[in-house]
């Protein structure tokens, strides 16, 4: 069961991103305030959850939440600064739109670059652990998959709508067919000899 809140007393932000280990496209993260009362029983790691039941709890979130946001960093700007520094910047971006300030921000994972103003906890496994993280995961998630199944239909040939970007063989061969589009992040190992690029 997951657990409402790490400290009772303070109004709590849940951080998570998705993406990280894809080839192609934004890096998305979303930061989610829940109230003290939410509860439900659905809620969970998003990748322990169908896409149908994603996108309900993705509704149920988004009504639910006291605030939330969800922000993205481009692959190009992946490329300049690497995935674990883009990942922190989509998180802070995120956390940037917040209607209401969090007092403490729970982060999943166990390294965080702090935001201004605003303690911070790091949780492995922290989308199993808090709903707020798990609320998080969901919208980062759902967010990001539309956004890469709105890019496949300009580039249907690399399989985005069932890898979303991750580095699946069908994904690796289209790269290999056609080359890299402009969503592709050129600092991954896109395939085993990036000289063809």
């Amino acid at each position: 069961m997951l657990q409402s809140f790490f400290d009772p007393e303070l109004v709590e932000a849940g951080c998570d991103e998705a993406g990280r280990g894809c080839l192609a496209g934004p890096v998305f993260a979303a930061a989610v305030i829940l109230r003290k009362t939410f509860r439900h029983p659905l809620l969970n790691d998003s990748k322990q959850l169908t896409a149908q039941q994603r996108q309900e709890l993705r509704c149920i979130v988004k009504a639910a939440a006291v605030a939330w946001a969800v922000a993205k960093v481009e692959p190009g700007e992946i490329d300049e600064i690497n995935i674990l520094k883009a990942s922190f910047l989509a998180m802070h971006r995120a956390l940037d739109q917040l209607s209401t300030k969090p007092e403490l921000i729970l982060v999943d994972g166990n390294r965080f670059t702090p935001y201004p103003g605003i303690a911070h906890k790091c949780i492995v496994k922290g989308d199993s652990l808090y709903m707020s993280i798990a609320a998080a995961s969901i919208l980062a998630k759902t967010y990001r998959d539309d956004y890469m199944e709105n890019l496949a239909d300009e580039h249907p040939q690399y399989g985005w709508v069932a890898n979303k970007g991750y580095p699946t063989k069908a994904h690796r061969q289209a790269i290999m067919d056609y080359g890299p589009t402009p969503y592709h992040r050129r600092t991954f190992r896109l395939l085993p000899d990036q000289t063809l690029f």
